[in-house]
């Protein structure tokens, strides 16, 4: 049986969750031209301005690393509020992938959202494979922003 826990984001953590960000482009960056070291810049830049963007947004949010059988192996970052939590990113880099721990991360929110009478959501880019592991976990469609689907979870 491993073992799945979350703890709060260190300054120490940095490289890793830059390698769970680059982990989520690889698809779209394998179809451009660019050299690896434009590749990397692109991604660092990248990377960069979404955690400044997802601290000064969701300034009372948890960020986590995921952690199986004590080593990282992804992150989660939530907010939760009076009606709602809110699931701003959860993402294992490709190791982890498809072992069931996604499924008990949201398990684990869920629980959280049933107990304290709260819907849990979530936006999903619409070719995102982890659509489906939302959908089957009872997740429905309740909104289209742009290239995203805000999906929702109720009790």
């Amino acid at each position: 049986m491993i073992s799945v826990a979350c703890r709060p984001i260190t300054t120490a953590d940095e490289a890793f969750l830059r390698r769970v960000y680059a982990s989520t482009r690889e698809r779209e960056l394998a179809m451009l031209p660019w050299s690896n070291e434009q590749k990397a810049e692109f991604v660092r830049m990248q990377f960069d301005a979404q955690a400044r963007y997802y601290h000064d947004v969701y300034a009372d949010g948890s960020f986590e690393v995921v952690e199986v059988d004590g080593m990282p192996a992804g992150r989660l970052y939530v907010v939760g509020g009076a009606s709602d939590i809110r699931i701003v990113d959860i993402t294992l880099v490709p190791e982890y992938r498809g072992r069931g721990i996604g499924s008990d991360l949201l398990q684990r929110l869920l629980e959280q959202g049933r107990s304290s009478g709260r819907t849990v959501s979530i936006h999903v880019e619409f070719e995102n494979p982890a659509r489906r592991l939302y959908e089957r976990l009872g997740f429905a469609e309740i909104a289209q922003h742009g290239i995203y689907t805000l999906m929702e979870w109720r009790s």
